[in-house]
């Protein structure tokens, strides 16, 4: 493999693997603020996991998520973040370390 494909690849796992431990500190934190309220009525249902609304598409997240979790992705610090708009932010971090907190909320 070419040393430049690696090291993206490296760099892109390392981006993800910050990811998943930002997804899941959130996921815990909407848990026990939520008093683990996460999902509606289709999404108990449907047998929705609700690990997974913190992932995909912000469609399927406000069609599974209860009232209670989608109002606490409203609070200040708590909005619900893609993987894209995550790996912007761990980009611009990494080359400017003078830009503050990646995420507003993390490591809370």
């Amino acid at each position: 493999m070419s040393v430049i494909l690696r090291e993206a690849m490296d760099r892109w796992n390392e981006m993800r693997d910050d990811f998943e431990m930002f997804r899941h500190a959130q996921y815990e934190r909407a848990a026990a603020d939520c008093r683990g309220e996460l999902l509606n009525a289709l999404g108990r249902e449907e047998g929705v996991d609700p690990y997974s609304l913190f992932l995909g598409t912000s469609a399927r997240a406000a069609k599974y998520a209860s009232e209670e979790l989608r109002d606490w992705w409203t609070q200040d610090g708590n909005s619900r973040m893609t993987v894209e708009a995550f790996e912007r932010q761990w980009l611009t971090a990494r080359e400017d370390p003078n830009t503050g907190p990646m995420w507003i909320g993390w490591p809370r």
